[in-house]
């Protein structure tokens, strides 16, 4: 059986964690500074802790033992973050943070869509309601009435 802490649903809930606070922190800290200046500074503290974390933890690895599909790939789900980096920072800018959230979060429905269309995923009744409430939920969170 595995330990609580080595399983998806723990580090799961951790990302989870980890977004509120993301949302919190930068809406604070991107008022008076630029948007994209704002993503900038986000993108080199991680780059600065990923490259600290890697050595400590004895996860790095050789690049050459990288495919070239992985970095190809790799390389595209870092422009995708690039992109959803500067567009959630550029709402927040503009929004509140209780209402650009949610509807960043639309990227659960658009996963689960995608992994269906893309991947080969199947997703049960059960499921799809879940897709739905969450796109529903989001649409109400935002929602100003």
């Amino acid at each position: 059986m595995n330990s609580p802490q080595l399983t998806w649903q723990f580090w799961a809930v951790l990302s989870a964690l980890f977004a509120a606070l993301t949302a919190i922190l930068a809406k604070v800290g991107v008022e008076g500074v630029n948007s994209d200046f704002a993503t900038l500074v986000r993108t080199a503290v991680i780059l600065l802790v990923i490259a600290a974390l890697l050595p400590i933890t004895g996860q790095w690895q050789p690049p050459g033992s990288v495919s070239a599909r992985s970095y190809l790939f790799l390389g595209l789900s870092g422009l995708a973050t690039g992109g959803s980096w500067l567009c959630y920072f550029r709402a927040l800018k503009l929004g509140e943070a209780a209402r650009v959230a949610p509807i960043d979060k639309m990227s659960v429905v658009l996963v689960a869509l995608f992994g269906v269309l893309f991947l080969g995923e199947r997703l049960s009744l059960p499921n799809w309601l879940g897709v739905a409430f969450i796109a529903l939920g989001a649409v109400l969170v935002a929602w100003r009435g």
